[in-house]
C-alpha cells in the first residue's frame, strides 16, 4: 500500500471507461524518499515492442484508439501512466516533482519492465521525459517518433505555451477533463471527459497535473534547462530513424518539430508531416491515422 505521502486512485473510478478494455498491469519502482511506488501500464499484443508515452494531464486512456491498430500491425504495445497520473501512484508533496526526478521515475519503469530495443512514440511531457532517456540511453531505442512535444533548453517556447502556463497556474484545482477537451480539435463526449477526470477524485490527487507546466524549462533559469542542453548534445549524435508527426492545430508546441528535424541526424530524409485536423492531443483527433503511420514507420 502507498505511504501517507502517496495517494492511489480507487479502482472503481476506472470502471466502465469508453473504448478502454485493457487489463491493468503494475510494477513497482523505488524512490529514495518515498519508497516503493506502484506504476500502471498497458501491455497488449505480441511482437516488436512499441512504447507510447503520454503527457500531462492525460494518461494511457489517450492511446485507446491507437493501441488496437498497433497490436493488429504485429506489435507489443506498452503504454505506462507517468507517476502522478492515471492508475499510477500520486505523491502529494509538490517538492517531489522535479524534472530530474520524473526522468528517473520513467527510466526506472523502462528498467523494471525490461524494455530494450523498442520503438517509441512520445507526445507532450512524454517527449520532455522520453527524449531525455533517448539521449541518455540511445541503445534502448530502435526508432523514435515525436508528436506535439519538445525538449526545451531554456531558449524559449511558442506563445501558446505561455497562454497554457498562465491558465494552468491561475487555479489550484485544474479541470483535467476539460483541459483534454480544450486541447482536442473535436469535442470530446461526456464519457471521455469523465475518463480523463477519473484518476483524480479530488484536488489532492492533482499535484502533478498542477505542477508540470511550471517545470517546463522555458528560460535558462528553470531547473532542467542545463540538463536538456546536455541531452541535445547527445541527440545531435542520434543516427537511428527519428520521425516527427505533429498536428496543424497545436499552439503549445507549434514549430518545435523544426529543431528536431534540423538537429537530429536520424531525422534526415524521413517523411516528416504536419497532420491536418489535430489539436494538441492529436491522439484524440487523428489517432487512427497516426497509428497507421506508426505501424509503417516502426516496421523493420
Amino acid at each position: 500500500m502507498p505511504s501517507d505521502d502517496v495517494l492511489r486512485t480507487p479502482d472503481e473510478r476506472f470502471e466502465g471507461l469508453p473504448d478502454y478494455p485493457f487489463a491493468p498491469n503494475y510494477l513497482e519502482i523505488t524512490d529514495p524518499d518515498l519508497g516503493a511506488l506502484r506504476q500502471h501500464y498497458v501491455d497488449e499484443g505480441e511482437g516488436l515492442t512499441v512504447v507510447l508515452l503520454h503527457g500531462e494531464p492525460t494518461w494511457s486512456f489517450l492511446y485507446r484508439k491507437m493501441i488496437p491498430i498497433l497490436v493488429a500491425g504485429g506489435y507489443r504495445v506498452l503504454a505506462p501512466d507517468l507517476i502522478g497520473f492515471g492508475k499510477s501512484d500520486k505523491p502529494t508533496d509538490p517538492a517531489i516533482y522535479s524534472y530530474s526526478r520524473n526522468v528517473t521515475w520513467l527510466n526506472s519503469w523502462f528498467e523494471a519492465a525490461g524494455v530494450t530495443e523498442c520503438r517509441l512514440f512520445c507526445q507532450d511531457w512524454g517527449g520532455l521525459l522520453g527524449l531525455r532517456i533517448v539521449a541518455a540511453e540511445p541503445d534502448r531505442f530502435v526508432k523514435v517518433c515525436a508528436g506535439n512535444t519538445a525538449l526545451p533548453d531554456g531558449t524559449g517556447m511558442p506563445e501558446g505555451f505561455f497562454a497554457w502556463l498562465n491558465f494552468s497556474q491561475s487555479m489550484t484545482d485544474i479541470p483535467v477533463g476539460q483541459v483534454a477537451n480544450m486541447g482536442s480539435a473535436r469535442t470530446l463526449t461526456d464519457a471521455e471527459i469523465a475518463a480523463y477526470d477519473a484518476p483524480f477524485p479530488s484536488e489532492e490527487y492533482k499535484v502533478a497535473s498542477n505542477l508540470f507546466p511550471k517545470l517546463v524549462p522555458h528560460n535558462p533559469t528553470i531547473p532542467g534547462a542545463i540538463d536538456n542542453r546536455a541531452a541535445w548534445r547527445s541527440l545531435e549524435t542520434f543516427e537511428k530513424p527519428f520521425l516527427t508527426l505533429f498536428s496543424d492545430g497545436d499552439p503549445v508546441t507549434y514549430g518545435k518539430e523544426r529543431m528536431m528535424i534540423e538537429r537530429i541526424p536520424g531525422a534526415a530524409g524521413l517523411p516528416h508531416e504536419i497532420l491536418k485536423g489535430g489539436g494538441h492531443f492529436l491522439q484524440e483527433d487523428v489517432g487512427e491515422d497516426l497509428a497507421r503511420r506508426l505501424v509503417a514507420f516502426f516496421a523493420d
